[in-house]
């Protein structure tokens, strides 16, 4: 019987994003709002690529190091 390949999801949901950078679910939405997080809308759907998150994480980071 061949291996069956697992298809791993490209996106994550609200939830799963705030439990991965440790905020409130409710931060992510108000964040989604005022347009402060990277984020796309499939129909009524908001999702997160971790990938993104990842790189938009690293750039906050990066800029709160350079008003120091």
């Amino acid at each position: 019987m061949p291996e069956v390949e697992s298809v791993q999801r490209k996106t994550q949901t609200a939830k799963e994003i705030a439990n991965y950078i440790g905020v409130h679910v409710d931060t992510i939405y108000t964040m989604v709002r005022q347009k402060q997080i990277p984020h796309l809308k499939v129909r009524r759907r908001i999702l997160f690529n971790r990938e993104t998150i990842d790189a938009w994480m690293r750039d906050q980071e990066s800029k709160s190091l350079e008003a120091m």
